[in-house]
């Protein structure tokens, strides 16, 4: 058996720079718990004379990155972050070398994991991808391995640090999305950029599809039922969630019903005194429902390099202590494609908000309106705002199936005394 492994990193980002120095920092802590010596024999990046936080030998460094795989590395960690292009041909390629492959890479994972899962199983290597989902969060493992015998049939959780810090921050200081997005990224916590894939619910969804994957035994779905994000959240929502003793969450949701797969993600109204409600700032937080374990909790820091960097090492550990394990718990061939639930048969109380002119018969106009389309009033609150002549008129449904809101949402852009779309947040 090996008693030396050679590592090459390609990216030097926030991630990869970070473990990077980590790994050297930790190097003798690594032979006391595996017995292996490791040595950074090749990195690479765009840049080689870039300042960066971290010193990096550029003895050992590559622009090209497919040229690490020249270094004869045992161990390759891709820390670039792509779904495709450079990503997806040196994990692919690395894998056919019989070079075990480790990633936080989800977006990677969540679209071709299904395919590089079976090269890794054919050249009998290891593709290790703990830090794609949760961060610092041991959950993949804890189901590959802690639950391993349990029947899951339900994950949900909090699985964006960047949203859940700007929706509690919303709450807490009344400030504006606008604003508080803007405290988010000078805080490292959103990308400063484009952060719309944190956002537009985009992250969220490829962790929800991991997660799937993992827990169902079953195939990678490529179809969309459900992604909302939370541009459109603003402060008067929190207000009124605060008066109807709920708090604001964007969560991700996978569950088997009728042995039917139903991922989503979408902004949710949950009860203050449930214990994803008061799961706060950059933490992610994970819940699994199954059988016999019954309900598990896995909270911790969801993003940021430290976190990731824990993932990453608990990783490569795992590999050099031997442990040659099939990427998704269990071979490729047993894992089987799954029917897609329909959203349109999804049934669920809304909390719906309205901004319309302050005149009479806006109300009356709204509410036969939502009983045309079979959706019963639960509570009304109206909010007049006397200065602009314009009122908030928030309604709580009863249970109503998405296939009747969705249609009954898209017939009120007719209604000129509408000012804009309703806003929809669905009750958890």
């Amino acid at each position: 058996m090996k008693k030396v492994y050679n590592i090459a990193i390609v990216g030097l980002g926030q991630i990869g720079l970070y473990l990077y120095n980590e790994i050297r920092l930790k190097r003798r802590d690594i032979e006391i718990k595996t017995g292996k010596k490791i040595k950074i024999v090749a990195i690479s990046a765009k840049n080689k004379n870039k300042k960066r936080k971290y010193k990096v030998n550029k003895k050992i460094f590559n622009k090209n990155p497919f040229d690490v795989l020249d270094k004869n590395p045992d161990i390759l960690i891709e820390c670039i972050g792509n779904s495709d292009g450079v990503s997806k041909k040196i994990v692919k390629k690395a894998l056919n070398k019989k070079i075990h492959v480790i990633t936080p890479n989800k977006a990677l994972i969540s679209k071709h994991g299904d395919k590089l899962a079976e090269i890794a199983e054919k050249n009998k290597v290891n593709l290790e991808f703990e830090a794609s989902v949760g961060g610092g969060i041991p959950i993949l493992r804890t189901i590959k391995e802690g639950l391993a015998t349990n029947k899951l049939f339900k994950v949900y959780g909090i699985l964006n640090g960047t949203c859940n810090y700007i929706l509690s921050e919303m709450e807490k200081t009344k400030d504006s999305f606008k604003n508080v997005l803007k405290k988010a990224q000078n805080l490292g916590y959103a990308e400063p950029g484009n952060p719309k894939l944190d956002l537009n619910g985009y992250d969220a969804l490829a962790k929800v599809k991991i997660l799937s994957a993992l827990s169902f035994n079953k195939k990678i779905s490529n179809k969309v039922t459900l992604m909302e994000g939370i541009e459109y959240i603003e402060g008067k929502d929190f207000d009124i969630a605060e008066q109807l003793n709920l708090r604001i969450k964007l969560l991700g949701i996978t569950e088997l019903v009728n042995n039917r797969l139903f991922e989503r993600v979408h902004p949710c109204l949950v009860k203050k005194n449930t214990y994803i409600a008061n799961v706060s700032g950059v933490m992610n937080a994970v819940i699994l429902n199954g059988l016999p374990v019954g309900e598990s909790v896995l909270q911790g820091e969801g993003a940021g390099p430290g976190p990731t960097s824990s993932a990453l090492m608990s990783d490569l550990l795992s590999i050099l202590r031997g442990n040659i394990k099939f990427p998704f718990g269990v071979t490729s061939k047993k894992r089987k494609k799954i029917q897609v639930y329909d959203v349109n048969n999804y049934v669920n109380s809304l909390y719906l908000r309205f901004e319309v002119k302050d005149k009479p018969g806006v109300l009356s106009q709204i509410t036969k309106q939502l009983a045309r389309y079979r959706i019963s009033v639960q509570r009304l609150i109206q909010i007049p705002d006397n200065t602009k002549k314009k009122a908030s008129i928030i309604i709580i449904t009863h249970n109503v199936k998405e296939q009747y809101s969705k249609k009954c949402i898209a017939s009120f852009k007719s209604n000129k005394n509408i000012i804009k779309k309703p806003t929809v947040i669905r009750l958890f």
